[in-house]
């Protein structure tokens, strides 16, 4: 029979993000890790070219050096990597030594060997500042731990939806009592094989803010479901020039990791408006660094923000390799004016 963790006590909540994703799949389920493709084909040319000393087919087309030359480069890199403790294991950890060993060749192979395993490129590389908090800042009203992310919850590039389990202690004592109810009934109506019934029940349980995840070995999870809106930054809308870029970056950073979320309130629209931590890393600081939000300076006076996208604007990366980008508020605020009038042309135009 399905057991319902939350009713049944058994969720050891892990300490750590690591302990999450390791707990989750340890219990089957799918969590949607990034997989860092070129770091593990660099690392397989690297070892292919300890035996054979020969460099990888196609890397001439993105260089401009030669075969010889392109030899000394992994012969350094092999040496690179083997020193590093612990090698690398992300694609700005791969990229940043590829830089650091080859900083005395040419920019346009650096750059080349890096576009051939799709790692990214020195300018859009960013040495972060602000590591997690360890004790809450002032304003903060709660915090929780989501579940992994799912990259299709990413609705834009400050906006996302996320889980989190009503087994944390927080959450466990707020549940109503129809949602947990509703999550019995579920269970047993899939046991016994009436799905659309089970369905049905769960989209009552959706109403009320919860959704119960499956796993693989015929466990289920009570969630509850959180809409985010981050903190202190504001990124494109989709529809904007850069706005799918956002939505893209903001989807790379977070997409199959376990987020520490800060809630200091809500928005008008109902969101949690809050600060996002994700592997320790502060995500507005990387949004704005990397050029893909604005430091909205109406809702937020903090200083770093407004230091992190002058930083961005002075390298002229992302959004800021347009001369004169439109701010999404203004953009905002702008077809909101022209879905007025449009609304007024077609009342007066049915007569009302």
């Amino acid at each position: 029979m399905f057991v319902l963790r939350f009713l049944c006590g058994q969720w050891c909540k892990p300490t750590t993000d690591e302990d999450l994703d390791e707990d989750l799949e340890s219990q089957g389920y799918q969590v949607l890790l990034a997989v860092n493709v070129g770091v593990a084909a660099l690392a397989h040319d690297l070892f292919h070219f300890e035996i054979t000393s020969q460099v990888p087919e196609g890397l001439s087309k993105n260089v401009v050096s030669s075969k010889k030359a392109q030899a000394n480069w992994y012969r350094k890199l092999l040496e690179a990597w083997r020193a590093a403790k612990p090698p690398p294991k992300k694609p700005e950890e791969a990229a940043r030594l590829a830089i650091e060993t080859l900083k005395r060749h040419q920019k346009a192979d650096v750059e080349g060997l890096l576009a051939f395993y799709g790692l990214p490129l020195p300018h859009t590389l960013v040495q972060l500042t602000a590591g997690a908090p360890t004790s809450l800042p002032a304003g903060v009203k709660y915090e929780f731990q989501t579940f992994p992310v799912d990259s299709r919850a990413i609705a834009d590039g400050d906006g996302m939806t996320v889980y989190v389990s009503t087994t944390d202690p927080r959450e466990s004592s707020c549940v109503p009592r129809e949602v947990q109810v509703a999550a019995v009934q579920r269970s047993q109506a899939r046991v016994e094989k009436n799905y659309t019934k089970a369905d049905a029940i769960h989209e009552k349980i959706i109403e009320s803010g919860y959704r119960v995840l499956d796993f693989q070995n015929n466990e289920e999870i009570l969630a509850r479901v959180y809409r985010i809106r981050l903190r202190g930054i504001d990124a494109p809308e989709n529809a904007m020039p850069y706005g799918k870029e956002a939505k893209e970056e903001l989807t790379k950073i977070v997409q199959g990791k376990c987020l520490r979320v800060l809630v200091y309130g809500e928005d008008q629209y109902g969101r949690c408006v809050a600060d996002i931590y994700c592997d320790g890393k502060f995500v507005q600081e990387l949004m704005l660094k990397k050029g893909f939000a604005w430091h909205y300076a109406s809702y937020d006076q903090r200083p770093e923000l407004a230091r992190w996208e002058k930083e961005a604007r002075a390298t002229r990366v992302g959004l800021w390799a347009s001369s004169n980008p439109e701010k999404p508020w203004e953009w905002r605020k702008k077809n909101k004016k022209k879905g007025q009038k449009r609304i007024r042309r077609k009342d007066k135009s049915e007569g009302r």
